[in-house]
């Protein structure tokens, strides 16, 4: 009887806290909006509705597991910020100017590491990207970002992509086994990429003990795959190895020769949930506090060319959070992906942030005027924070960087 009283106390507590809670963001809104509505004419109605939807979506925002991220993407390509301590340096003070408290550095890229890698130097004799000689460019952002507050999370950029053009097409020339291969029997390429083949074992382990050495020996905040890991092109699964798989599941039938057959995207799709499962597990139980986090592209889409199935990942549990490509040009087209994303996402829209697309390596620089309206989009949905690509671009975008 008393654990019954108990149990009514504490409902009505906590009834009466999340009143109390919503209560202060009415009355803050309320005092917000005074003013302005106080110079047009007073319509009850329209206020109301304001209010309340400001409301929610602070709500939401308020409730996000993860809280608010504004983060960046930070490769070598189009800035020297990685090329030197010093250089370093600097970007986290244009990062910490721009308010920017997560930086999601490529660690994986072109088929080099962003570190002394102690794996690549087994297999193949380089241990980090020659560029940098002997230094340790992710050791150098972890300690200079820290001492800012400011995250640090290696993100695999490149994935299960091993090149673009001819870098890193060493990793296939020594592993020829190693390569994805489309129904005409090549390896696969897409977009100027080659890619590893996502589906074989020895090339997951490959990925994943990469991973989890930078888990092991940096004092990172956390990790991220991309839209290219877990993933490949859905050209891709017709290698020996993953055909002979099929086979043993399917009463010897061979796989569609279509790549698009629904049941052939679906079968490999699961695949690559089961290696994105067994790579948030491993991370987690080496470090149960470390963030892991996806940047995937926007779903279909993502799931028909790149069998990346991300709404799976997010009600199954095994990402913190994704950040989705919400790459657009136009403001009417990202709020129309942004409400689909969101419509994906279902009950797990707190654990959704937007990846916004302020610049391009060949040139292109949003507007601030684009930036801004994005920014107050996310806003209006109740996202949670963005994370922009990339810093290069944010270097040639200081107005709006420092009034972010």
């Amino acid at each position: 009887m008393k654990d019954d009283k108990k149990k009514d106390c504490t409902f009505v507590l906590s009834l009466f806290s999340l009143f109390a809670f919503s209560f202060s963001l009415l009355v803050f809104h309320f005092s917000l909006f005074t003013f302005h509505f106080s110079l047009f004419t007073f319509k009850p109605m329209r206020f109301f509705l304001i209010l309340f939807f400001t409301t929610l979506a602070f709500s939401l925002q308020a409730q996000a597991p993860y809280g608010e991220i504004r983060g960046v993407w930070l490769t070598a390509a189009g800035t020297d910020a990685l090329d030197s301590r010093e250089n370093i340096q600097k970007a986290v003070a244009n990062c910490k100017e721009a308010g920017i408290n997560n930086i999601y550095v490529a660690t994986w890229n072109r088929g080099y590491t962003l570190y002394p890698s102690a794996i690549m130097m087994e297999r193949f004799g380089i241990a980090l990207d020659p560029k940098y000689g002997k230094r340790d460019p992710l050791k150098e952002l972890i300690e200079e970002a820290h001492a800012e507050k400011i995250k640090v999370h290696a993100w695999f950029e490149y994935g299960f992509a091993c090149a673009y053009g001819d870098s890193g097409s060493y990793l296939l020339k020594k592993y020829p086994y190693y390569a994805a291969i489309g129904a005409d029997g090549k390896q696969v390429q897409k977009n100027g990429f080659t890619w590893m083949n996502a589906f074989h074992p020895l090339v997951q382990n490959f990925m994943k003990s990469l991973v989890l050495e930078v888990v092991q020996k940096y004092d990172l905040d956390g990790i991220q795959g991309d839209d290219r890991m877990p993933a490949v092109p859905s050209t891709a699964g017709y290698d020996l190895y993953t055909v002979n798989a099929y086979k043993k599941e399917h009463d010897g039938l061979a796989p569609p020769s279509n790549h698009l057959d629904s049941s052939w995207i679906q079968w490999r799709a699961k695949r690559l949930n089961a290696f994105g499962k067994d790579l948030y597990q491993s991370a987690k139980a080496l470090k149960p506090n470390l963030l892991v986090s996806m940047a995937p592209s926007i779903y279909p889409w993502s799931l028909q060319e790149y069998l990346q199935d991300w709404p799976t990942w997010l009600h199954e549990g095994y990402v913190d959070y994704v950040i989705v490509q919400l790459y657009r040009y136009k403001l009417d087209e990202y709020e129309k992906i942004l409400q689909e994303t969101l419509q994906h996402a279902g009950d797990k829209k707190d654990r959704v942030y937007a990846g916004v697309l302020s610049s391009l390596g060949g040139g292109y620089l949003a507007t601030p005027e684009l930036l801004k309206g994005m920014v107050a989009l996310n806003r209006k949905y109740g996202l949670p924070g963005e994370v922009f690509f990339y810093y290069g671009g944010m270097e040639k975008q200081g107005k709006f960087f420092k009034r972010y």
